[in-house]
C-alpha cells in the first residue's frame, strides 16, 4: 500500500472518528444539560435578567464559525462514505472486492508518468530536495503513478455518484437575517435571498458587487438581493457618511441608482461633496438631499444594520446570507451557485423560471 493511499486511509478514519466523538458529546450533553428556553434567564444581576441573546454581540461571529466548522468536517466525512458505500455496491454487483474492482477499472488504466512530467514535478519540488533529478527519478516516478492513481480513483469514484440517486440531506447551519424590503433588488417573490452586509468604501465589496449582478441576471426570478450596511469605520473613514447619503437617496426613490453610482468603475469621492455631486448628476432634489445628510437623518437605522449584522456573526465586509447560510468575503460566482442551487432544489424550485425584476 502506497504512503498516499494510507494517509487517505488515515484521513477518513480520522473525519469517521470526529463525526462519532461530535455525536456522543452531543447525545451526552443533551441527556446531562437541563432543558432550558431561550426565553429563560440564565443569570440574574441584582434583579436584572441575562438572556442568551444578550451574549450574540460577544460570541455570534465565534459560534458562527463554530457551526460552520462543524459542517464541513460532517460533510467531509458525509462525501468519503458516500463514495465508499457506491463502490461498494458496484463491486458487490460485479462480484469482486473493492479493492479488485479499483485495480480492474482504475490502477490497470493509469498510464506511467512521462520524463516530461517527472521533471515538471522535480522542478516543483526541487527547493525542499538537495538531491540531483537522475538520482532520485525512480522515487519520484513511483510517487507520481502514485498521486496520479489517487486522482484517477476519484475521478472513477465520482463518476459512480453521477450515475447514482444521491439526496444529501445534511444541511449547512443557517442564521436567521431580516431585511429592509425597501433596499430589495429582484423578484420580490424569489425563493432564494441574498442578504449582504456591505461597506461603500470596502474594495472588495466593489468586486463582489460584479459577481451579485451576474447572479442577479443568471437566476432571473429565483434570486433576490438586500442590502444592508455594515460601514467599517475604524478601517473606512467615508464608509459612514457614504452609507447615510444612499439612505438619504433611497429617501427620494433612488437607493440602487445611488448604490450603483458608489460601486461604479469610477468611484466618485465618498465626501460630503462628491456625495452631494453625484446625488445632482442622478436628478435628486439637492436640497433635500444636503438636509437629509447633514442632519443625520439615518445614523440610527445604520447602527441597527450594524447591530444585526454583528448578532448574526459578521465581522468584516463583505458577507453574506443566502436563505440564512453564510458566505463570507467576496468569493467566487461559483461558491455563490453551489448554494443557490442547493437552495433550490430544497424550496422544490427550478432553475431558469421566469419572473420580474424589481428595483
Amino acid at each position: 500500500m502506497s504512503e498516499f493511499t494510507i494517509k487517505d486511509n488515515c484521513m477518513r478514519v480520522l473525519l469517521r472518528n470526529v463525526v462519532s466523538c461530535l455525536a456522543l458529546a452531543s447525545a451526552c450533553y443533551a441527556q446531562a444539560a437541563p432543558q432550558s428556553s431561550p426565553r429563560d434567564p440564565i443569570a440574574i444581576i441584582a434583579g436584572q435578567p441575562i438572556y442568551e441573546r444578550d451574549l450574540a454581540p460577544e460570541i455570534g461571529s465565534k459560534l458562527l464559525q463554530l457551526h460552520n466548522q462543524e459542517y464541513q468536517i460532517k460533510n467531509t466525512a458525509l462525501q468519503d462514505v458516500i463514495r465508499q458505500k457506491l463502490l461498494e455496491a458496484e463491486a458487490k454487483e460485479r462480484g469482486v472486492s473493492t479493492e479488485e474492482l479499483l485495480k480492474q477499472e482504475v490502477d490497470s488504466k493509469v498510464s506511467e508518468p512521462s520524463d516530461a512530467e517527472v521533471e515538471g514535478y522535480y522542478l516543483a519540488i526541487k527547493n525542499q530536495i538537495d538531491q540531483p533529478l537522475e538520482q532520485i527519478k525512480p522515487q519520484l516516478v513511483k510517487a507520481l503513478r502514485a498521486l496520479k492513481t489517487q486522482q484517477a480513483r476519484q475521478e472513477y469514484e465520482d463518476s459512480l455518484r453521477s450515475e447514482s440517486e444521491v439526496v444529501v440531506l445534511l444541511r449547512p447551519p443557517k442564521v436567521e437575517v431580516s431585511y429592509d424590503p425597501a433596499r430589495v433588488r429582484g423578484d420580490r417573490s424569489a425563493p432564494v435571498t441574498i442578504v449582504e452586509f456591505a461597506d461603500f468604501q470596502c474594495p472588495y465589496c466593489k468586486k463582489a458587487d460584479a459577481t451579485l449582478n451576474d447572479l442577479l441576471a443568471k437566476y432571473k426570478g429565483q434570486v433576490k438581493l438586500a442590502y444592508r450596511d455594515f460601514p467599517m469605520r475604524t478601517l473606512h473613514t467615508q464608509a459612514q457618511i457614504a452609507a447615510e447619503a444612499a439612505r438619504c437617496a433611497e429617501e427620494q426613490g433612488k437607493f440602487w441608482e445611488y448604490h450603483d453610482a458608489l460601486f461604479a468603475a469610477d468611484q466618485p469621492k465618498l465626501d460630503e461633496t462628491g456625495l452631494s455631486e453625484t446625488a445632482r448628476r442622478l436628478g435628486l432634489e439637492e436640497n433635500a438631499f444636503r438636509s437629509c445628510l447633514a442632519g443625520g437623518k439615518f445614523k440610527t437605522s445604520i447602527e441597527q444594520d450594524v447591530q444585526d449584522g454583528t448578532k448574526a456573526g459578521v465581522v468584516g465586509t463583505p458577507a453574506f446570507f443566502l436563505n440564512g447560510v453564510f458566505v463570507n468575503g467576496a468569493q467566487p460566482e461559483a461558491e455563490f451557485e453551489k448554494i443557490i442551487n442547493s437552495q433550490l432544489v430544497s424550496t422544490g424550485n427550478r432553475r431558469g423560471s421566469p419572473g420580474s425584476s424589481v428595483r
